[in-house]
């Protein structure tokens, strides 16, 4: 089998590169490389003659299609998206261009070539916020509430627009907050982790009461999988990690992990438009793939602090001037 990916050299789609080339699958990496994209995660794949790296936009039309002229993929897992809601919110045209015309331009190349399979990534940020107990299945109605969601609401109509309109084989899947090693630190787990272990301040938006579905990203790797596998077409996934904690006990559960005292919290003003409450009905993609998640997050969550404390490599490598100054752009005045 083989496969392009777009934005593999990320932290959800290396991770997917990585389980794929362990399978046996030859994988195709398109990747702009932006500030989040790391050759780096892709180490233990990177001299293997199954992976191959394209360094490429997915907006440039002439680039996508010669790269599935050359690799003939049996599929395409498509990751690149801008992805952070901070970054949105200061710079939501990078937004709007990546998520909605880099996936119309995949899309027109897909219906021009005939590939035969095409796995949109999306998020079940969507939804917007959800109050208790409800949970958002496959047809909960979109309420994007930031220029990320919205982008990638967008494009998720975009996909199934392409299904009615030209019948090609899509699917998409929405997934719930991912964690993991590999990840880069805007969000907040790694934030925090990194934050506690040089011992500086946890920021804290708002009461830190907003709650999130915590989805170990092996797991959502494997539901990708299984909806590319067995899923059916023009059909939406959820995939979540059916463990719902606001982020302020996270972020206690990681000073824990780290040995480290609450008093490093900081509450900080919230983030304009921030949703209060996520929550994901996985419901179908179990019932139609078996697919279920395996990690449990404090285990998950202790194997991810093991990993930053031993890639002080990685983290240095990733912490570019680019990042330094979002992070005081971000933070300050808050």
């Amino acid at each position: 089998m083989k496969l392009i990916v777009t934005g593999g050299a990320g932290f959800i789609g290396s991770a997917f590169v990585r389980m794929a080339v362990g399978q046996g699958v030859s994988v195709v990496d398109l990747d702009k490389l932006t500030y989040a994209g790391n050759p780096e995660n892709l180490a233990t794949v990177a001299d293997n003659r199954l992976y191959r790296f394209v360094q490429g936009d997915i907006c440039d039309a002439v680039l996508v299609r010669d790269a599935i002229r050359e690799t003939q993929p049996d599929g395409i897992i498509h990751f690149a998206a801008e992805s952070h809601v901070d970054r949105s919110i200061l710079s939501p045209g990078d937004f709007f261009e990546t998520n909605l015309r880099g996936t119309f331009t995949l899309l027109e190349a897909v219906r021009a070539l005939k590939v035969r399979r095409f796995v949109h990534v999306s998020t079940d940020e969507v939804y917007g916020s959800l109050e208790a107990p409800h949970q958002a299945d496959e047809e909960y109605p979109m309420q994007a509430n930031s220029p990320y969601s919205a982008s990638k609401a967008g494009s998720d109509l975009m996909v199934r627009s392409y299904f009615k309109t030209y019948g090609l084989p899509v699917l998409i899947t929405r997934a719930s907050n991912n964690y993991g090693p590999c990840q880069f630190p805007e969000k907040l787990i790694p934030l925090m982790i990194l934050n506690a272990l040089e011992d500086r301040r946890l920021p804290i938006y708002g009461d830190g009461q907003q709650i999130r579905d915590w989805l170990y990203v092996d797991d959502h790797c494997r539901g990708i999988w299984s909806v590319y596998n067995k899923g059916r077409e023009g059909e939406i996934y959820n995939i979540g990690g059916n463990r719902s904690l606001p982020n302020l006990e996270v972020v206690h559960k990681i000073l824990a992990a780290t040995g480290k005292p609450d008093s490093l919290i900081e509450y900080v003003k919230d983030r304009p438009g921030h949703d209060r409450r996520y929550a994901l009905s996985s419901n179908k993609l179990m019932r139609e793939t078996g697919w279920k998640p395996s990690m449990a997050f404090e285990e998950g969550l202790a194997q991810t602090v093991a990993w930053y404390r031993k890639n002080p490599e990685w983290v240095q490598h990733v912490r570019s001037g680019a990042y330094r100054e979002y992070y005081a752009l971000n933070y300050s005045g808050r």
